[in-house]
């Protein structure tokens, strides 16, 4: 809905320091097409279409945590495209995947002289103690979750990660997401979205990085401290609370603001809480 926007957006404020911009549709990547993709496919049945934008007076039992997975957002091309990086893009062997809820701080260039060591995926580890590890994603009451991973696994961040696509195509991982995408259908391996798919494409061919790289939580943990945010490479805003919206934490709302062109007058027309 928002390629022409955006393309008048960057030709009016073109990207400095000979850097080279290219904005795509979804559309011009044929090969999104429910024959080859499981998401477009389930998104296409009826059983999912039922469960995602029908009968919304039938969840109302649902807590809220499980109503949040059954949010359509969840089953976004948008989102899964990150898995066909490597046929998106072809002709490259590494890339940098960055949401676009993250604020780059400081020059990334580093990241390509990191050795994965043969790894597809580059990530910051988010586990601590107990918390955020595979059991917490995937349902090891399932038989063929449990004989696959080690729920003590830690998990890592979407949100910048640096891909080896020369690897990613050895490994086939995009295949591996099919075979794991399809055994999903019924939403009984785990909830929607792609984190979850993610740990289980990039099982075991994930390398951690140095946490200073990506620092997670600044759209709902107001206990990030300003030394971490300040030594971090990208922050990330992942969370309700985005730094653009009237409920953002307002003590790392100027991280975001601060790159805001004033002066320009269709920013002036936004409602970012300035």
């Amino acid at each position: 809905m928002n390629v022409a926007a955006m393309k008048v957006w960057f030709k009016i404020r073109p990207v400095e320091g000979g850097a080279f911009l290219e904005i795509k549709s979804v559309e011009e990547f044929t090969f999104l097409n429910s024959s080859y993709v499981p998401v477009l496919r389930q998104l296409e049945s009826a059983k999912i279409h039922q469960r995602y934008f029908e009968n919304p007076a039938e969840n109302g039992t649902d807590d809220a945590h499980d109503m949040k997975f059954k949010s359509a957002k969840y089953l976004s091309m948008l989102d899964h495209l990150r898995f066909y990086l490597p046929q998106m893009y072809p002709n490259l062997h590494h890339i940098l995947l960055l949401d676009d809820d993250v604020v780059v701080q400081k020059d990334l260039t580093g990241l390509w002289k990191i050795d994965l060591g043969g790894k597809v995926n580059g990530a910051v580890e988010i586990c601590f103690g107990s918390f955020h590890r595979y059991a917490q994603y995937l349902n090891f009451s399932h038989p063929l979750i449990k004989d696959s991973f080690n729920p003590k696994t830690c998990a890592w961040a979407y949100g910048m990660n640096i891909f080896d696509l020369e690897a990613w195509r050895r490994e086939k991982c995009t295949e591996n997401y099919h075979y794991w995408q399809n055994k999903n259908e019924d939403q009984t391996l785990w909830k929607s979205g792609t984190l979850s798919p993610g740990l289980i494409t990039f099982y075991s061919t994930t390398k951690s990085l140095d946490k200073s790289w990506h620092v997670l939580g600044l759209g709902y943990n107001p206990s990030i401290s300003m030394d971490e945010i300040n030594n971090a490479a990208v922050i990330h805003y992942n969370g309700n609370m985005k730094p653009w919206l009237d409920i953002a934490l307002n003590q790392y709302k100027n991280l975001w603001t601060k790159y805001v062109d004033n002066d320009m007058e269709f920013v002036q027309m936004c409602n970012f809480g300035l």
